[in-house]
């Protein structure tokens, strides 16, 4: 319901996809199919998939198996699709959001760690309080429609896209991106304790890359046309507890990536104070 609302809002071409066990990866991207004409004559032609929206929610992700999942890794990074010889671009803007089952074991697999990379953030929904509790059985338990107003299109968000872009990044901030993703890695020296303790791989340049983008939108939902240190540790932890991959003690401990996150930024932070 969330991710439809977004769709309505921004008036996107919504696409729902329900990750099970037996999905195929043509299921999700699309496939030839032979069709005769008029004159008899035969042919292949390319049926789109359901990935061809502006907005896909990918549900319960970890329910489908590998292979499946990685029918988006080229959607989400090419933002196209490839079967047989021909490549088919997708629409502009193009996102996907994902959920993922994390209760049940029995059915689900473990997601790659390259499409757990393709993600820009990987945000927590915490239990409702009381609160929000009530509103949900207020609007879901009575006759009462909610109707929402759409504020953008495709146009918009497309040209939003490319404002964001523009937003300038101060060297010494990318300096900073630059020394906190690689504090991830065990095997760097600067990195603190409990990562060269309990982290089995650290994250990838797309880290980097995501720090930087979503501190540029931070910046502008703030009226602020610059990029700060407090926008890249605000969100590292949406950035990067996707992409630090635990060793198997971290994992038997159960250690979360977002202390291993925090811990990062905090010897950071306390290595540019001691200069």
């Amino acid at each position: 319901m969330t991710v439809r609302t977004f769709a309505e809002v921004l008036d996107l071409h919504f696409s729902r996809i329900q990750f099970t066990p037996d999905l195929m990866p043509s299921d999700i991207t699309g496939t030839n199919v032979l069709e005769e004409d008029a004159s008899g004559a035969r042919r292949f032609r390319f049926q789109e998939g359901p990935i061809f929206a502006n907005l896909v929610l990918a549900d319960e992700i970890n329910r489908a198996t590998p292979k499946t999942q990685s029918a988006l890794l080229e959607a989400m990074q090419e933002h196209a699709v490839t079967v047989g010889n021909d490549t088919h671009a997708l629409p502009k803007p193009f996102f996907v959001l994902a959920t993922q089952n994390p209760i049940d074991l029995e059915g689900t697999y473990p997601l790659p760690e390259a499409q757990l990379d393709r993600f820009m953030f990987k945000l927590l929904v915490p239990s409702p309080s009381p609160e929000e509790l009530v509103r949900i059985l207020e609007t879901t338990t009575t006759p009462a429609t909610i109707s929402v107003e759409k504020v953008a299109d495709a146009d918009t968000i497309n040209q939003m896209r490319m404002l964001s872009l523009d937003v300038p990044v101060a060297p010494h901030v990318l300096s900073y991106v630059s020394e906190l993703v690689l504090r991830t890695h065990p095997d760097n020296p600067a990195a603190p304790a409990s990562v060269k303790r309990y982290v089995r791989f650290g994250s990838s340049p797309r880290g980097a890359q995501a720090l930087v983008l979503g501190a540029k939108l931070k910046a502008l939902l703030e009226g602020r046309y610059n990029v700060a240190v407090e926008d890249i540790n605000e969100i590292a932890a949406w950035a990067l507890r996707h992409r630090i991959i635990l060793n198997y003690e971290g994992e038997s401990e159960n250690i979360s990536t977002e202390s291993i996150v925090r811990d990062i930024v905090e010897s950071l932070v306390a290595s540019l104070t001691r200069i």
